[in-house]
């Protein structure tokens, strides 16, 4: 008797099996003494496309708390987002200051 799985049985298997969505990655940016508040208002709502009091709001927060969360996204679209601040930043002289972490 063989010990293989039917065809049948390969297939159950496989669609009894569920897909996991993919891990969601928070983008976050960090408060520093000299990027200033409406560039940063400039970034969340060009680069995160946020209202503009959903901006202020999480400008505010990056200033209060020392960092904050501009969206959450799959790793790719996060390091992406991450990527265009950063280089935006840079070009415009500003020491800003953007991280990806696992949420």
């Amino acid at each position: 008797m063989s010990n293989s799985r039917s065809h049948y049985e390969s297939e159950t298997l496989i669609s009894d099996r569920q897909t996991l969505p993919p891990k969601r990655y928070g983008v976050f940016l960090l408060n520093d003494d000299y990027t200033t508040m409406d560039f940063v208002v400039a970034v969340l709502t060009e680069i995160f496309m946020l209202g503009e009091e959903q901006a202020v709001a999480v400008m505010l927060l990056v200033h209060h708390e020392g960092k904050g969360l501009c969206g959450t996204y799959t790793r790719d679209i996060a390091q992406t987002k991450q990527q265009q601040v950063m280089q935006r930043a840079k070009a415009e002289g500003h020491p800003l200051q953007c991280i990806v972490e696992e949420i």
